[in-house]
């Protein structure tokens, strides 16, 4: 039997009815104060309409571009595909209930992880005695 998820004592449905502001009590101060300063209005209003359209089950086909990778990721947003912009192209995350009170941008990495071929020619001290072709 799977266990049901909780974040802070709360199941995910008593955290979707929850306002923004009354989510943001919840969480750590660094969020709190990103949700007290104010979120993207046009964004959240784009999310809100996505949350009460997956009620009814109708969930979009593609998924929601954006740039906003500092955005706080809400309760609402819990299901919904986000294509995240990482630079040069975008990235598609779906949010999970763990992803609750991150940001989108931590999902998303910008940079590449460095995989380093073989040494070159100088770069020990065994290879710089033998001559280059």
């Amino acid at each position: 039997m799977a266990k049901e998820y909780t974040y802070m004592g709360k199941t995910l449905a008593q955290l979707q009815q929850m306002s923004t502001d009354e989510f943001a009590k919840l969480t750590t101060s660094r969020t709190r104060r990103t949700i007290q300063r104010g979120l993207d209005k046009t964004f959240l209003a784009k999310v809100m309409a996505i949350h009460q359209d997956a009620k009814t089950g109708k969930f979009p086909a593609k998924p929601v571009k954006t740039h906003l990778r500092d955005f706080v990721i809400l309760p609402q947003m819990v299901g919904i595909k986000f294509a995240v912009y990482k630079g040069n192209t975008f990235e598609q995350v779906e949010i999970q209930p763990e992803m609750m009170g991150h940001v989108l941008g931590e999902y998303v990495l910008t940079r590449k992880r460095v995989s380093h071929g073989k040494a070159g020619i100088g770069s020990t001290k065994s290879s710089s005695a033998v001559t280059a072709k």
